[in-house]
């Protein structure tokens, strides 16, 4: 499924007088998203088999697929980056966007990086006719709770789930 606009928008803002721009993923972007990837990864203490990481990386990039990404640019360095999926609701009739993956530079957390990823998928998603944006948390991420606390609301949901073995 083709998502439309999130290829191609743009979001600006001033962070600690360092520009910061928010752009759509592109294929030359894979040795910044790496790094940054990782990161997410060490701060949830999870290790991607790095098969799975490739997969995701080309899913990332591909118009077919309901998933995409973007990357926060401080100058020439990426300092966050975000993923999120569209995908089909038995409760409306719109799509929702599952914001999947957020993750900012430990020296830029706190500066207003994380909230322009997610306004980014925001109005990526606003544009595409969405209905909802959501996400979920780990209970003792306190400091990004801080942040989603002022711009969403909490569901009150609480998430079960079961691995299958293959």
């Amino acid at each position: 499924m083709l998502i439309a606009g999130l290829r191609t928008a743009s979001r600006s803002s001033c962070v600690n007088k360092t520009p910061v721009t928010i752009r759509p993923l592109s294929p030359g972007d894979h040795a910044a998203w790496l790094p940054l990837w990782r990161g997410y990864q060490s701060f949830y203490k999870v290790d991607i088999p790095a098969e799975v990481s490739d997969v995701t990386w080309r899913r990332l990039n591909d118009p077919a697929e309901p998933m995409a990404g973007a990357l926060a640019w401080s100058e020439a360095s990426a300092v966050g980056l975000v993923h999120h999926i569209r995908h089909r609701s038995c409760w409306t009739t719109g799509d929702y966007c599952y914001l999947q993956d957020l993750y900012v530079a430990p020296g830029l957390r706190g500066t207003g990086v994380g909230r322009r990823l997610i306004e980014y998928v925001y109005s990526s998603a606003r544009e595409q006719g969405l209905n909802r944006v959501y996400w979920l948390t780990h209970e003792t991420n306190l400091e990004a709770m801080r942040l989603y606390d002022r711009i969403a609301d909490r569901s009150g949901f609480v998430q079960y789930r079961k691995l299958l073995q293959r």
